[in-house]
């Protein structure tokens, strides 16, 4: 088995307080009751899931059986026995979407502070997340064992599943904020919601976004407007047709428009890469959870994760490796 080199780093190196002081506050500390058992211990452990890609609870708990290593990485002394799957899905319904976000916009700020999230240039995108379930046989739109989920378009063909909508930062490729929905909303309708949150979490710094032509809308380009961004989104071949200077892109993916706009749109593979390395290494699609709040508190741990690897290679002035999730062990 491979050894957890990478994961005993990077929890190892950090300081890891503010999120403790965010993860004990779903837990009693006082009063009757038996006191919970290392939150932040059971909050490791499923970093380690995503940074190992570990695909169940039950695995990661046969894994910690077998590995002391790993067991000493999530504060389980040597005469404990490793935490059981159903104490990370208690840990999981106590913390909730909502302070998992809080952990998040708190990396991102000191990543904001350090200089690694420039948060000046915002790409915005969405990537497809497979249900773990099938279609409901009463009603194909839906699934059966997830009744949240939706049919919607994943590449050329269309699955049952959800959207991970994120906004990410063009320069260290890291996420600045998400939303998860069903897989058949549409991007237009989170899009607004979406620059708001990214606007807030980069501190205002940001003077441009770019998407593609499926957040073209008068709304959102009004709005981003509105706050002195500079919009490089392009125009679809169903809107302001007579116009020919204005950044289209055609159906074999070529540019066309402004030269200066044309150069900023290309940075837009950058989110793409994110989305990839979330897939690839963080186990984004391989998960076993149901309902849109668990699929969200998955994908909420996957960029806690990448997030967490960005600060431990700049707690090892290694900030050229912020980005490598599986290189960073060596």
């Amino acid at each position: 088995m491979e050894k957890p080199e990478s994961s005993c780093l990077i929890l190892s190196r950090l300081n890891l307080d503010d999120i403790e002081q965010v993860v004990k506050e779903a837990y009693h500390r006082k009063g009757p009751g038996r006191p919970p058992r290392k939150p932040m211990g059971v909050f490791k452990a499923l970093i380690v899931k995503r940074l190992q890609q570990v695909p169940s609870d039950r695995e990661l708990y046969r894994r910690l059986w077998n590995d002391p290593e790993l067991m000493e990485v999530c504060d389980i002394e040597d005469h404990q026995k490793p935490y059981h799957p159903s104490q990370f899905t208690r840990f999981r319904n106590r913390v909730g979407p909502k302070r998992l976000e809080r952990i998040m916009k708190k990396m991102i700020t000191k990543l904001l502070k350090s200089g690694v999230i420039s948060g000046e240039t915002v790409l915005m995108d969405a990537t497809f997340v497979k249900a773990h379930s099938r279609r409901d046989p009463h009603d194909n739109s839906c699934g059966s064992s997830d009744p949240e989920a939706r049919v919607g378009r994943s590449g050329k063909t269309f699955e049952l599943g959800y959207k991970l909508h994120v906004a990410a930062d063009s320069k260290s490729e890291l996420p600045v904020a998400i939303i998860v929905a069903p897989a058949n909303e549409n991007e237009k309708k989170h899009a607004s919601k979406l620059f708001d949150k990214a606007l807030r979490t980069t501190e205002e710094r940001m003077n441009t976004i770019v998407a593609d032509s499926q957040y073209s809308s008068r709304e959102l380009r009004d709005q981003i407007h509105e706050h002195g961004v500079r919009a490089v989104i392009p125009y679809p071949a169903n809107q302001r047709r007579s116009e020919k200077r204005l950044l289209r892109v055609d159906r074999y993916f070529r540019t066309h428009g402004p030269t200066r706009e044309t150069r900023i749109y290309r940075q837009r593979a950058a989110v793409e890469r994110m989305n990839s390395r979330l897939k690839e290494h963080l186990g984004l699609n391989k998960h076993r959870v149901r309902s849109l709040r668990n699929i969200a508190i998955h994908a909420l741990l996957c960029i806690i994760a990448m997030l967490l690897t960005a600060l431990a290679a700049l707690k090892l002035n290694k900030t050229e490796k912020a980005r490598c999730i599986t290189l960073l062990g060596r």
